[in-house]
């Protein structure tokens, strides 16, 4: 570390780099010291798009080749925004140089790749993270506080979400996301990864009992799919990821007193505040007439969408650089990684055997 910053290397030159390529100048705590391509064309011409935007001082350097960036000195965390059949390799690499990693999501292929990664960075004394933004909103505790009241919600019982978005015709034939040896999970590691993510979440990362999946359309990867989930308190949860219906990104949490909905819990709505409503509806009747009343109440949190200083992506990379700077690794995240990925792999099991019940 240098000047109690923490120096950030991208490695790659992902389209959602461009994104964090700000995140990471509105930190506070951190600096962009470099980006790597496999050749100096192509990171130098990807910083200077970047930087006719969105300048950072200095202006970071173009690396050619990942094991160059892998072994700088004047580097202390990589951001990993490669394919998903590429990261494994790569962060293996990065810990074994003493690099902090915060990894993009799907963090492997499996399970197994993902375990292999976590003990890794657990032995090397790094801190390892996956890049789920929503997890460093301050709207996340602002829903904690409603859930524990136990008078918005009352005691849980069911957790649904989607997350979806209408794909055009080209994606299937030219994106990445398409293409079974980069990107395997398809839409459930792109989409449903957020929606079990937040289930895992709501319940305190308790572990589903047992999953059911129903494919309703792969071809190479996961292109629409559906999962049914079932805690041991007999709560359950439910979702559908696709890339071939409306934009949609919510999630309900609903209990024996009234639901809690959120219509962005992914990708907060331009604006600047992120919000949530407690619904409560009642419903009476009276010989003839019966009434169905709404009562609901939102609640806005003070936090800018699109990259601002307090925006959840800005707050992911601040956090990351905290825990870079205070020198003692939080095991708390790559847990969080590996149980999302344990609860992904059964959904694909269970989709893939014509949704047969997988027990964890």
């Amino acid at each position: 570390m240098s000047e109690n910053i923490c120096r950030w290397g991208i490695l790659g030159t992902a389209g959602i780099a461009r994104k964090n390529w700000q995140a990471i100048r509105h930190s506070g705590n951190g600096r962009l010291v470099a980006v790597a391509s496999r050749n100096a064309e192509r990171a130098a011409a990807y910083i200077a798009e970047n930087q006719a935007q969105v300048p950072h001082h200095p202006a970071p350097r173009a690396i050619a080749g990942y094991e160059e960036m892998i072994g700088a000195e004047d580097i202390d965390a990589l951001y990993i925004p490669l394919p998903t059949g590429l990261r494994k390799e790569y962060v293996l690499a990065a810990a074994d140089a003493g690099k902090h990693v915060l990894c993009e999501k799907p963090c492997g292929v499996d399970a197994g790749e993902v375990r292999e990664i976590v003990e890794a960075c657990g032995k090397a004394g790094v801190q390892f993270m996956d890049g789920v933004m929503f997890m460093h909103s301050d709207r996340l505790p602002a829903i904690r506080r409603e859930l524990d009241s136990g008078e918005a919600v009352g005691e849980i019982k069911r957790i649904a979400s989607q997350f979806s978005f209408m794909a055009p015709e080209s994606f299937f034939t030219e994106n990445i996301r398409m293409q079974s040896g980069l990107e395997p999970l398809g839409s459930l590691g792109d989409l449903g990864w957020y929606c079990i993510r937040m289930a895992l979440w709501t319940m305190r990362y308790e572990m589903p009992v047992t999953i059911r999946a129903h494919m309703i359309r792969e071809t190479d990867v996961p292109i629409s799919l559906s999962a049914e989930m079932d805690f041991a308190n007999g709560v359950t949860a439910s979702f559908y990821c696709s890339f071939e219906a409306e934009h949609q990104q919510w999630v309900n949490i609903g209990g024996t007193k009234g639901h809690i909905a959120i219509r962005d819990f992914v990708l907060p709505y331009h604006g600047s505040e992120v919000s949530f409503e407690i619904e409560q509806a009642r419903f009476e009747t009276e010989l003839c007439h019966f009434h169905m009343e709404r009562h609901s109440r939102r609640i806005g949190i003070h936090e800018y969408s699109d990259g601002h200083p307090t925006s959840q992506e800005t707050k992911l990379f601040r956090n990351f650089g905290d825990l870079v700077l205070g020198g003692k690794p939080d095991p708390h995240w790559p847990d969080i990684a590996l149980k999302t990925q344990i609860v992904l792999d059964a959904c694909l099991q269970s989709a893939r055997t014509g949704g047969r019940e997988i027990a964890l």
